[in-house]
């Protein structure tokens, strides 16, 4: 990276410099003081509001860290929280998110809570707003006039966003109904950046399955479980969402969205391999608030549905494919008619015969590919059994892709689509290209002479090396099947990178302990 200023980039500037301790030694280096003063060690009560002190021995078992905490004790309310604050000079209630919470300064015992307000506002009197500053010291980042810092006492859960229960929908459930509902088992928040697992071969595999694995299972939510993991387990592709700032462009509470999703889920996930159903539960209560699709909480729903509300209308994604129809989408449905001739036909032959049937083409290369298999309902299937292919071959499905003719191997030039499947030669789409030679040759046939064929494109300087280079082949490795049985989705996952990589199954719902319901993950051979 050049730096054009010639100046020595500091990483606390680029990292920011409000990281908790946990995240390790880095922590100790990115939170210096910038004057290079030592952190003040004799901090001796903290101020949570009037007549309130929690002593210096009990902030650890209260999540906070040096100046900065991750929720204000002995209540619900964490950072990603929504709240509303309350100030008998206010005419109306202000509504936000809290983005820090902490000692402003060293010598100060007062814990403030930083909120980054819903909407911009005007004439606050008393109250002044910022871009996340405080006194000079920047402690999140915001828009300017966002930012409202705050006791404890003038902020409580935004009454908007009331759970089914008729509970405050806050970021964390109180330990009683914990144990009653979800089990003992510890789902602590990470903060910070975490990489997928990395799984070299089965052994290693082995040593992370087992049960109390993966994703906890509550009220139907096995079709959001088998989801997450596919995505965020074993795999960084969709880890912009995590991490991506919010713009002017997005809702107001999408970082909320984000925090949950990555420091109570995700993160976790990947860090510890369980996350207990209560933080999947707290993302699934801001998408049935925050998106048009209802019943995210407590129905029965389909994956796709899932990830509309999130990618499409909370994340506002920018869509995988973009079609040569001019349509963008998240996920290709798979239409096809049956094929009598297919007895187990292969994801690869019903991929090719949906874009062939519907004259569609990709304009490039999808970073992620998520297909639909063919649906018709719990009594007709098209096919008994549609067998996965480890890897998916798209370049025929590319637009303007160079390709080889199906004929003698030379560089396409023209595309005749009615000549798909007819060709021993070939299969699939990969016999529909052909050079001018060759074309001339095939269509020379009577059942052919009525063909109406299309140019492919090739760049130029392509064109000049074709002779000398062989043409190459576009692949996409299948990394993840989600499916379904009797209502009930599972997903195969796979472990790694290549053709040897393990795969193993997920099952947030294996089992039941007594009142806890068991999740597990075990190889697939």
């Amino acid at each position: 990276m050049n730096n054009p200023s010639n100046k020595s980039l500091d990483l606390a500037d680029l990292l920011g410099t409000n990281w908790p301790s946990h995240v390790g030694a880095v922590a100790a280096i990115l939170n210096r003081d910038q004057s290079g003063t030592k952190q003040n060690d004799g901090v001796n009560s903290l101020n949570i509001s009037p007549g309130v002190t929690v002593n210096q021995e009990s902030m650890h078992d209260t999540n906070l860290v040096g100046e900065d905490a991750y929720e204000i004790p002995g209540t619900s309310l964490t950072v990603g929280s929504l709240v509303e604050v309350a100030d008998s000079e206010l005419s109306d209630e202000l509504y936000g998110v809290i983005r820090w919470i902490g000692l402003p300064s060293q010598s100060s015992n007062n814990l403030l809570i930083g909120i980054e307000l819903e909407d911009d506002v005007v004439n606050l009197k008393h109250l002044s707003t910022s871009n996340g500053s405080y006194n000079g010291i920047r402690l999140f980042e915001c828009n300017e006039g966002r930012a409202l810092f705050v006791p404890p006492s003038k902020c409580s859960i935004d009454r908007r966003f009331i759970d089914i229960d008729s509970s405050p929908s806050g970021n964390k459930i109180t330990n009683d109904s914990q144990s009653i509902t979800f089990g003992i088992m510890d789902c602590p928040y990470v903060l910070g950046s975490v990489p997928p697992l990395k799984v070299c071969n089965s052994e290693e595999l082995n040593n992370i399955c087992g049960k109390f694995k993966g994703i906890q299972g509550h009220h139907n939510s096995c079709y959001l479980d088998a989801t997450l993991f596919s995505m965020f387990t074993f795999t960084s592709v969709f880890d912009s969402i995590l991490y991506r700032c919010s713009g002017p462009q997005d809702i107001a509470h999408y970082s909320s969205v984000q925090k949950v999703l990555r420091d109570e889920i995700v993160n976790p996930l990947r860090k510890n391999l369980y996350v207990r159903a209560d933080r999947v539960m707290q993302l699934r209560k801001l998408l049935d608030q925050l998106s048009s699709v209802s019943g995210l909480t407590s129905e029965e729903k389909d994956p796709e549905e899932f990830l509309n509300s999130l990618l499409a209308q909370i994340m506002r994604v920018e869509p995988f494919l973009k079609l040569s129809s001019g349509q963008d989408s998240y996920f290709y449905q798979l239409f096809v008619e049956k094929d009598e001739r297919l007895t187990f036909p292969t994801v690869q032959q019903l991929f090719e015969q949906s874009f062939h049937s519907s004259s569609i083409k990709l304009k490039e290369v999808p970073s992620c590919l998520i297909i639909q298999m063919p649906r018709f309902g719990k009594n007709y299937k098209m096919y008994p059994r549609i067998l996965p292919s480890q890897v998916l071959d798209v370049t025929d499905i590319i637009e303007d892709s160079p390709r080889q003719c199906s004929v003698c191997g030379k560089l396409a030039e023209h595309e005749c689509g009615q000549c798909y499947g007819s060709l021993q030669s070939g299969s699939g789409l990969e016999c529909t290209a052909f050079c001018q030679k060759c074309l001339e040759t095939v269509h020379l046939h009577s059942k052919r002479t009525t063909h109406v064929t299309k140019k492919i494109f090739a760049p130029r300087d392509y064109k000049i090396m074709a002779d000398h280079i062989v043409i190459p082949r576009l692949y996409m490795e299948l990394f993840a099947v989600v499916c379904i049985e009797t209502s009930h989705y599972v997903s195969f996952v796979k472990a790694g990178s290549g053709p040897d990589a393990p795969w193993c199954f997920f099952d947030s719902m294996a089992d039941r302990k007594d009142y806890e319901v068991v999740s597990r993950v075990i190889p697939a051979n």
